[in-house]
């Protein structure tokens, strides 16, 4: 093979993997999009009247899901499920911020943290790497640690709602979050990061419980 044959060759190779990056970019849009309706959904239990709409809330987020399940279907038939790690980076972030929003619904209907299992089945997506396109652990760690914040910006919402209960639950759940999380070695450093910031959002809730403490509703805090 001479020297300009193998440019070429090595061309022929570098289009081809730009085109399939490219399909997978056109998807990924699409799965942004979806996201961004759903947060949208979810959006509104931050507000004063929210609260009382969560159920119906849950259930339109569950149907919005739907549509994230034939995209990323659809993102399967892009590229060899094998090389999956090769393209990672395309849908990193999304995946991220749909494992989040699939762990916010699951929490705001029944106040418990979602397990992995359950957030691939939501996203109609594996949990095992050999059977394929998969939830990898860090996407799920760092979906759960950006229900956190949010968790935290509910807890002071919660507040100027009038309920003063969810507060003292969700700084029981992000106080045992956190302790799970003190279990692992973290040394991916941008989960590593999402985790340092995991703290503040203990410190705000915190000082939420303490502020109703020492106005005197931390006595109406009681069981769910």
């Amino acid at each position: 093979m001479s020297v300009t044959e193998m440019f070429s060759y090595i061309q022929g190779s570098l289009s081809a993997d730009q085109d399939v990056r490219e399909e997978i970019r056109k998807v990924v849009q699409t799965l942004e999009q979806a996201a961004r309706e759903i947060l949208t959904v979810l959006q509104s239990v931050h507000q004063p009247s929210g609260f009382k709409e969560i159920p119906s809330k849950c259930v339109k987020a569950r149907e919005l899901f739907c549509t994230v399940r034939t995209q990323l279907g659809e993102l399967q038939t892009k590229f060899p499920l094998e090389q999956y790690y090769r393209f990672h980076e395309h849908w990193r972030f999304v995946l991220q911020r749909l494992a989040f929003l699939a762990a916010f619904v699951v929490y705001l209907e029944t106040e418990t943290l979602v397990v992995r299992e359950e957030v691939a089945k939501i996203l109609g997506i594996q949990v095992v790497r050999e059977k394929g396109f998969h939830l990898d652990v860090e996407d799920y760690l760092a979906g759960v640690l950006i229900m956190a914040s949010e968790l935290s910006r509910l807890a002071v919402n919660s507040v100027t709602a009038g309920d003063y209960t969810r507060p003292l639950r969700i700084s029981n759940f992000i106080n045992e979050l956190d302790s799970g999380f003190r279990l692992l070695n973290l040394k991916n450093d941008p989960l590593r990061k999402r985790y340092d910031g995991l703290k503040y959002d203990v410190k705000k809730i915190e000082e939420v419980v303490y502020d109703l403490s020492i106005r005197g509703l931390a006595k109406e805090v009681g069981d769910k």
